[in-house]
């Protein structure tokens, strides 16, 4: 099956699913995750209708991202992996979403760099769900806390909450306490489902899912 077709049967699966939960389509963003995929592969889904990705590392991003968006200039690009301080800058110039908000000091360098260069991505904080030891993101106890940290102190308005469940965990139980989470801390968009798990995500109020496995197939080696 072609790259075009494994896009359009997850566009299928994310609209079933959409329909099964009573839910509206607009409801629902499909962001493809990109990383470690070529430009090739990329544009065979752009042209299939698709306009929102996701990229785990910045430099990865920076080396091929540019040139597509001079031809498509209606492209959403979203940081959805680890953001290393010293990265920033990058990070705020080539965004327009960063999904990895997890520490105060990413929360003050994004509003040092966004304040710098006239530039304000939409924020979300990834919590870790899971509190897995090796995964970046803050614990489910303090996500509250953080937001409105955010807000009031770097004066940063925080879209919505992101996770990635434990790879052998149910992960329903997960993206109910991020809803729960974002509900106490009054943001809106909750990014949480990837290829395995996308379809249980929108049942429990996803309102992006991050897709790449599904859509591109295997990892090429990173660019």
């Amino acid at each position: 099956m072609s790259i075009a077709d494994q896009y359009r049967e997850v566009r299928e699966a994310i609209d079933k699913a959409v329909r099964e939960a009573n839910r509206l389509p607009e409801e629902v963003t499909l962001v493809a995750v990109s990383k470690t995929h070529g430009e090739e592969a990329i544009l065979l889904v752009i042209e299939a209708g698709q306009r929102v990705f996701g990229e785990n590392k910045v430099q990865e991003a920076k080396g091929k991202w540019p040139s597509i968006r001079e031809r498509y200039d209606d492209i959403e690009l979203r940081l959805i992996g680890p953001l290393q301080s010293n990265k920033t800058g990058e990070a705020v110039a080539l965004f327009d979403v960063i999904e990895s908000v997890d520490r105060e000091k990413i929360a003050r360098e994004i509003a040092k760099e966004g304040a710098k260069q006239g530039r304000a991505p939409r924020l979300y904080v990834q919590v870790n769900t899971g509190e897995e030891k090796q995964k970046a993101g803050i614990a489910p106890k303090e996500a509250v806390a953080f937001v409105e940290r955010c807000r009031s102190e770097y004066g940063l308005t925080i879209e919505g909450l992101m996770c990635i469940p434990p790879f052998e965990d149910n992960p329903g139980p997960h993206f109910a306490l991020l809803a729960k989470l974002a509900k106490e801390a009054g943001v809106e968009k909750l990014s949480m489902g990837m290829s395995g798990d996308y379809e249980t995500a929108i049942a429990f109020g996803a309102t992006s899912v991050r897709v790449g496995t599904a859509i591109f197939g295997a990892r090429e080696t990173a660019q």
